[in-house]
């Protein structure tokens, strides 16, 4: 039990400035629908819909070789060996980056926005040189500053936007001669917000000053060979998974039979619904944070394959309640979601299915260690293409029929795809004593009570009534598992006192 407290230690460490982080730029995405209209926003979401495809050519998975390869080799040769690559590589993807941003503006349906292609490269230059750092800050475990820097990142990245978005048009209308208007360009618009996150990056990289300027330019050619050779088919995972998660917004106004004015607008009601399901996403993002080194250092234990099973059950557990939290209480969101423009509200019947697909996103990260640790990463590879084809496929065949519903399913369809195909070769080449039958009721019972919360809301339209009976059936829920998982929750710390009974 104490290597699952580590991780969930590790997890809060390290995922408490990730959600304080990401929920920061999520609350700064999701104002984005109280300020500008769908169509506004299409832009904007097209490049932040190209920007992890970029994040993996430029990094190529020196992130997750370093923790493999750091078990192995002498960590200060390997850290400059990769620093030095990934500097070099670095600046020569992002002269060509530049040099190509009227075409990509043109090809994006953004030909008089080139600087979002400039500003965009900025943002890569300098979020791709602070991966090792952070890296290495996570693997020799220093989450104070870790977490330190990532949240000064993210609040220099917001307090820019919300001057320049928020606070400077509200300047120019009613106190034009304000001294603050000194760097101030109405026509930038909400370019600003690429801005900010430049700025952002730029302040992140400075506080990771120190990393950085450890590393020594020392290039070991075998080493970096050998760290190539189980990176590249993480390279192919990475775009595949990028391809799954964002090829519904780069396509989307290419392949919907719709004028383009309507087109805008639909994408962008499309990623404002999006970001609901993120929330989920963002649990993700913070339990891989710490899950990552973790499995790898668990990999030499005696009960590896149990400790990630029981990881697996609550890792499940986590994602049920925040899919009942996002599932349960829709009608909130919608009401908080339409506050200004009521366009919005019309895709709020995809974020059920967005975010049950990634619920299955993250068992599919889960499942993953297999190959990873198994050095199988071509399989990881194979299966994410293939996910890949099954999600371009489907996108290109139900957008037309089906607007943003249907690459809402789309979505669903491949992750739930990917997971199961990973679990089967993952138990032939690594099995794992996963609790199948008791993970997949708690899946299936999730659903069915979303589902009655549903049936329960014909009966009245009425919010305080969908509120309440949302919380008694999350309680319900809360309740039943907690019972259910009685003995493993009385190990926990601060909360395992609440699970013992008064004969004990």
């Amino acid at each position: 039990m104490s290597s699952i407290k580590k991780l969930a230690g590790q997890t809060l460490w390290y995922g408490l400035p990730t959600i304080g982080s990401r929920f920061l730029g999520y609350i700064l995405n999701f104002s984005l629908s109280f300020i500008y209209q769908a169509a506004d926003t299409a832009d904007l979401t097209q490049i932040y819909a190209i920007v992890p495809f970029v994040n993996i050519l430029f990094t190529y998975g020196v992130e997750t070789s370093y923790f493999r390869f750091s078990q192995e080799i002498d960590k200060e040769r390997l850290y400059n060996t990769l620093n030095v690559s990934i500097l070099i590589s670095t600046i020569l993807f992002s002269a060509i980056l530049l040099f190509f941003s009227h075409s990509l503006a043109s090809a994006t349906l953004m030909p008089t926005h080139p600087e979002y292609f400039i500003w965009l490269t900025g943002i890569i230059f300098l979020d791709t040189i602070a991966t090792l750092p952070f890296a290495k800050l996570r693997q020799e475990g220093r989450p104070r500053k870790y977490a330190f820097v990532r949240i000064a990142g993210i609040a220099v990245n917001v307090f820019v936007v919300i001057f320049f978005i928020g606070i400077c048009p509200y300047l120019t209308i009613n106190k034009p001669d304000s001294p603050l208007l000194f760097f101030y360009d109405p026509s930038v618009g909400i370019g600003y917000y690429l801005i900010g996150n430049l700025i952002g990056s730029a302040t992140t990289f400075v506080l990771l000053w120190k990393e950085w300027r450890s590393f020594k330019f020392n290039f070991d050619g075998k080493i970096w060979k050998q760290v190539m050779k189980y990176a590249y088919p993480l390279i192919i995972v990475g775009l595949g998974g990028m391809v799954n998660e964002m090829i519904s917004r780069l396509v989307y106004q290419h392949v919907v039979n719709l004028p383009a004015n309507e087109a805008k607008r639909q994408l962008g009601i499309f990623a404002a619904n999006y970001r609901l399901a993120v929330l989920i996403t963002i649990f993700i993002q913070m339990f891989r944070m710490a899950a990552e080194p973790f499995f790898f250092n668990q990999s030499k234990e005696e009960n590896a394959t149990k400790t990630y099973a029981r990881v697996m059950k609550f890792f499940i557990i986590a994602c049920c309640c925040m899919f009942l939290g996002i599932g349960l209480f829709l009608d909130v969101f919608e009401k908080i979601l339409t506050i200004k423009f009521k366009e919005y509200g019309e895709g709020i019947h995809i974020v059920p299915i967005l975010a049950m697909g990634s619920v299955f996103l993250g068992i599919y990260y889960n499942l993953s260690i297999w190959y990873k640790l198994t050095n199988r990463n071509l399989y990881g590879a194979g299966i994410t293409i293939a996910g890949a084809v099954v999600t371009v496929l489907l996108n290109i065949w139900w957008i037309p029929l089906f607007g943003y519903t249907g690459s809402a399913w789309a979505t669903f369809s491949c992750y739930a795809f990917m997971m199961v195909t990973s679990y089967l070769f993952g138990q032939k080449f690594y099995p794992i004593p996963y609790a199948k039958k008791k993970l997949i009721a708690y899946l299936v019972l999730t659903t069915l009570i979303f589902f009655i919360h549903k049936g329960l809301g014909l009966i009245s339209e009425n919010i305080y009534y969908s509120i309440t009976t949302a919380s008694i059936l999350m309680f319900a829920f809360i309740y039943f598992v907690a019972n259910i998982e009685r003995k493993e929750f009385q190990q926990f710390p601060l909360i395992g006192k609440y699970f013992r009974s008064k004969t004990n």
